[in-house]
This record gives C-alpha cells, structure tokens and sequence, in this order.
C-alpha cells in the first residue's frame, strides 16, 4: 500500500518483456534505496512491484503479463522519460495522499495542461470503467500521483485536477504531453462501497450503484 506521495524520479529501462531496470541519479537515490531491501513493493508510476534486485543506483523489478496489458509499462519506449517512486507505507506512517494500493485500474490520456498563477490545471478521459469511481473533490492517482477531482463531466468519461508547484516540479506529470497516456488507479473505498451496495441475497433483485441510488439512501 502506498500513499501517493512520490519520493524520488527513476530512469526505466526493459531488460526484456518482462524485467525492468529503475535507475535513479545520485541525488535521488538516497531518497528511496538506504530502507529498501529485496522483496520490498515500489510504487512506479503507480504499479506496484516487486523488487528483484538492488543496484548501486537502482533496483530490477518483474512485471506480469497483465500488468504490461493494463498499465503504460508495457506501452513505453526503450529509456523514454522518468517514473515515479514511491516506497511502501510503513505502518504507523503519515497518509499525506490518500490509500493507493498499486493496483493500476487503466490508462487515461492528457488532453489539456493549462497553467494558472496558482497550478497546473490538466484535464483526462478515462474509461468508462474508471471514470464511475471519479466523484468531485474525490481522491485518483495519476501514474502514482495522489490528486483531488477539481472538476469532472461523466457523460464523456472526463476528468480536470490542479497540480501544485511542488508536485509538478517532483513528478513526472511535468513532462506530459497532450496525448500522452497515464497509469490511472480509482480510490479504493469507492469500489468497495460499489461491492457493499450492489451485495444482495440470491433471492433478492440487484440493484446497481447510480447517483439516483445514492441520494436515496443518503449518501449525497
């Protein structure tokens, strides 16, 4: 579990279709090597992996087949930009972010990055299959990024958030390009609430999750 607060940025590099190289420049790599020991989960940009081996400057993790289908890992170029790093949460650890579990639900696409005085303002689509957990001032994260819904349309599975100076500078989100495509990971809580409400007996009709549902039974 991780909390979608990226410590450190990594350059990546495939060894072959199913092994990743994370290499970090010498002053990022104290940020998340010193703790980090083998078999240890690493957030990068936002999938969560499993360290193989420890480098120098660096660490090789394994990705399975359908992790390369449902994230951007098995998307990107031989040794194109950076990833995100973030290590596990210790227990008893700050939550600055929100829950993100690692757990890659799909990709999105950047259509629009506005600079304001105050933010970076980017705008998403995500699928349809994503975009029902995305509520207003709800929590996503975005190739690993812990971020708040600023404004949203469902009816074209679209999605806006602001991006602080902090965070643009840390992360990768500052290289985004319109038509670029992200790791998107729905907070958790929304799906299991979804799980909860949709439950019924054999014997009893389904009732499916709808905004309709929710003030009903007041949950809006």
């Amino acid at each position: 579990m991780f909390t979608g607060l990226v410590q450190a940025l990594g350059q990546i590099r495939a060894l072959d279709n199913y092994y990743y190289q994370i290499t970090c420049s010498s002053d990022q790599k104290n940020l998340i090597l010193p703790d980090l020991a083998l078999g240890d989960s690493v957030a990068v940009d936002g999938v969560c992996l499993t360290v193989m081996e420890i480098l120098p400057q660096g660490f090789i993790a394994a990705a399975s087949p359908e992790t390369l289908r449902r994230t951007t890992l098995g998307q990107r170029e031989a040794d194109a930009g950076y990833v995100n790093l973030e290590t596990s949460l210790r227990v008893g650890g700050k939550v600055g972010g929100h829950f993100v579990m690692g757990h890659v639900d799909g990709t999105g696409c950047l259509e629009t990055v506005e600079e304001t005085a105050t933010s970076w303002e980017m705008s998403f689509t995500a699928t349809e299959a994503i975009a029902r957990y995305i509520v207003p001032k709800g929590s996503i994260a975005i190739n690993g990024v812990s971020l708040t819904i600023a404004d949203l349309d469902p009816t074209r599975n679209w999605f806006k958030v602001a991006v602080i100076p902090h965070t643009y500078d840390c992360t990768n989100l500052r290289d985004l390009r319109p038509g670029s495509l992200v790791n998107l990971e729905a907070d958790i809580l929304g799906k299991y609430v979804e799980k909860l409400l949709n439950y019924n007996s054999p014997h009893q009709a389904r009732e499916e999750l709808s905004p309709a549902f929710l003030v009903e039974h007041g949950y809006l």
